[in-house]
Protein backbone atom coordinates (compact mmCIF):
# COMPACT_ATOMS: atom_id res chain seq x y z
CA UNK A 1 0.00 0.00 0.00
CA UNK A 2 1.12 3.77 -0.90
CA UNK A 3 0.16 6.65 1.32
CA UNK A 4 2.49 9.51 -0.57
CA UNK A 5 1.68 12.84 -1.47
CA UNK A 6 2.66 14.29 -4.67
CA UNK A 7 2.76 17.97 -5.84
CA UNK A 8 1.43 18.53 -2.50
CA UNK A 9 2.35 21.35 -0.26
CA UNK A 10 1.18 21.40 3.20
CA UNK A 11 1.09 24.75 4.55
CA UNK A 12 1.12 25.07 8.16
CA UNK A 13 -1.04 24.89 10.82
CA UNK A 14 -3.54 28.39 11.30
CA UNK A 15 -2.90 28.21 15.13
CA UNK A 16 0.64 26.98 14.70
CA UNK A 17 2.53 29.07 17.36
CA UNK A 18 6.14 29.41 15.11
CA UNK A 19 6.51 32.89 13.28
CA UNK A 20 9.63 31.25 11.24
CA UNK A 21 11.19 27.33 10.90
CA UNK A 22 12.45 26.43 14.41
CA UNK A 23 14.83 23.16 14.89
CA UNK A 24 12.72 20.87 17.30
CA UNK A 25 14.50 20.65 21.05
CA UNK A 26 15.82 17.51 22.10
CA UNK A 27 15.50 15.68 25.02
CA UNK A 28 17.65 14.22 27.48
CA UNK A 29 16.56 10.32 26.95
CA UNK A 30 16.26 9.81 23.72
CA UNK A 31 15.07 11.67 20.54
CA UNK A 32 11.65 13.12 19.78
CA UNK A 33 9.56 12.17 17.00
CA UNK A 34 9.66 16.36 15.16
CA UNK A 35 13.50 15.79 15.82
CA UNK A 36 13.96 12.77 14.48
CA UNK A 37 11.86 14.15 11.16
CA UNK A 38 13.60 17.55 10.78
CA UNK A 39 16.82 15.48 10.96
CA UNK A 40 15.86 13.05 8.26
CA UNK A 41 14.35 16.38 5.60
CA UNK A 42 16.55 19.47 6.71
CA UNK A 43 19.96 17.97 5.35
CA UNK A 44 18.27 15.66 2.48
CA UNK A 45 15.20 17.26 0.86
CA UNK A 46 13.62 15.62 -1.89
CA UNK A 47 15.37 12.36 -0.77
CA UNK A 48 12.29 10.43 1.41
CA UNK A 49 9.00 9.88 0.93
CA UNK A 50 6.01 10.45 3.07
CA UNK A 51 6.41 7.09 4.07
CA UNK A 52 9.90 6.56 4.25
CA UNK A 53 9.87 9.52 6.73
CA UNK A 54 7.29 7.81 9.32
CA UNK A 55 8.73 4.56 9.02
CA UNK A 56 12.25 5.80 9.27
CA UNK A 57 10.86 7.99 12.32
CA UNK A 58 9.01 4.53 13.77
CA UNK A 59 12.48 2.96 13.65
CA UNK A 60 14.11 5.50 14.94
CA UNK A 61 12.16 6.63 17.80
CA UNK A 62 11.77 2.74 19.20
CA UNK A 63 15.44 2.35 18.89
CA UNK A 64 14.84 -0.86 16.92
CA UNK A 65 18.29 -2.65 17.06
CA UNK A 66 20.55 -2.54 14.11
CA UNK A 67 20.83 -6.97 14.14
CA UNK A 68 17.04 -6.74 14.01
CA UNK A 69 16.97 -4.38 11.24
CA UNK A 70 18.84 -6.01 9.37
CA UNK A 71 17.24 -9.15 9.09
CA UNK A 72 13.54 -7.92 9.44
CA UNK A 73 13.46 -4.55 7.66
CA UNK A 74 11.01 -5.46 5.26
CA UNK A 75 8.61 -7.63 7.94
CA UNK A 76 8.66 -4.46 10.06
CA UNK A 77 8.07 -2.02 7.02
CA UNK A 78 5.02 -4.33 5.65
CA UNK A 79 3.65 -4.54 9.24
CA UNK A 80 3.91 -0.71 10.02
CA UNK A 81 2.29 0.28 6.43
CA UNK A 82 -0.37 -2.77 6.75
CA UNK A 83 -1.50 -0.46 10.11
CA UNK A 84 -3.39 3.30 9.78
CA UNK A 85 -0.78 5.75 10.10
CA UNK A 86 -1.55 9.51 10.74
CA UNK A 87 -0.04 11.38 7.56
CA UNK A 88 2.56 14.52 8.09
CA UNK A 89 -0.76 16.74 8.32
CA UNK A 90 -0.24 15.40 11.65
CA UNK A 91 3.59 16.29 12.49
CA UNK A 92 4.58 18.56 14.63
CA UNK A 93 6.80 20.31 12.31
CA UNK A 94 4.02 21.95 10.12
CA UNK A 95 2.20 21.90 13.76
CA UNK A 96 4.47 23.54 16.26
CA UNK A 97 7.44 24.48 14.37
CA UNK A 98 7.04 26.19 11.42
CA UNK A 99 7.59 24.14 8.64
CA UNK A 100 6.12 23.70 5.57
CA UNK A 101 6.32 20.50 3.59
CA UNK A 102 6.54 20.59 -0.54
CA UNK A 103 6.35 17.09 -1.77
CA UNK A 104 7.47 16.85 -5.98
CA UNK A 105 6.45 14.81 -8.53
CA UNK A 106 8.15 12.14 -7.27
CA UNK A 107 6.07 12.43 -4.07
CA UNK A 108 9.75 13.31 -1.81
CA UNK A 109 9.57 15.61 0.79
CA UNK A 110 11.61 19.27 1.48
CA UNK A 111 11.24 21.56 4.52
CA UNK A 112 10.03 24.74 3.47
CA UNK A 113 10.39 27.44 6.68
CA UNK A 114 7.54 29.91 7.04
CA UNK A 115 9.48 33.12 6.71
CA UNK A 116 10.57 32.19 3.25
CA UNK A 117 9.73 33.31 -0.31
CA UNK A 118 9.61 30.01 -1.35
CA UNK A 119 6.75 29.31 1.57
CA UNK A 120 5.06 32.49 0.18
CA UNK A 121 5.08 31.54 -3.34
CA UNK A 122 3.44 28.09 -2.40
CA UNK A 123 0.53 29.56 -0.20
CA UNK A 124 -0.53 32.39 -2.44
CA UNK A 125 -0.93 29.77 -5.53
CA UNK A 126 2.11 30.81 -7.76
CA UNK A 127 3.64 27.29 -7.94
CA UNK A 128 1.90 26.03 -10.60
CA UNK A 129 0.31 22.48 -10.30
CA UNK A 130 1.17 22.13 -6.69
CA UNK A 131 -2.14 21.17 -4.59
CA UNK A 132 -2.01 23.12 -1.30
CA UNK A 133 -3.59 21.73 1.92
CA UNK A 134 -3.36 22.94 5.96
CA UNK A 135 -1.47 21.02 8.70
CA UNK A 136 -4.17 19.60 10.64
CA UNK A 137 -4.65 22.12 14.18
CA UNK A 138 -3.04 21.84 17.18
CA UNK A 139 -6.62 22.40 18.78
CA UNK A 140 -10.18 21.79 17.89
CA UNK A 141 -11.44 25.27 15.88
CA UNK A 142 -13.92 26.78 17.92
Amino acid sequence: MEWNYYNTFIEVAADCPAERGTVPPGKKNGKTKPEIEFEMLYDQPYVYTQEDVLFETHLRHKGIPADELAAQREELRAAFCGKSQACMRASMLPKKYGWGLHFNDEGRVALIAKESPEYDAYVSGTKDGVHVVKAMRNSRAK
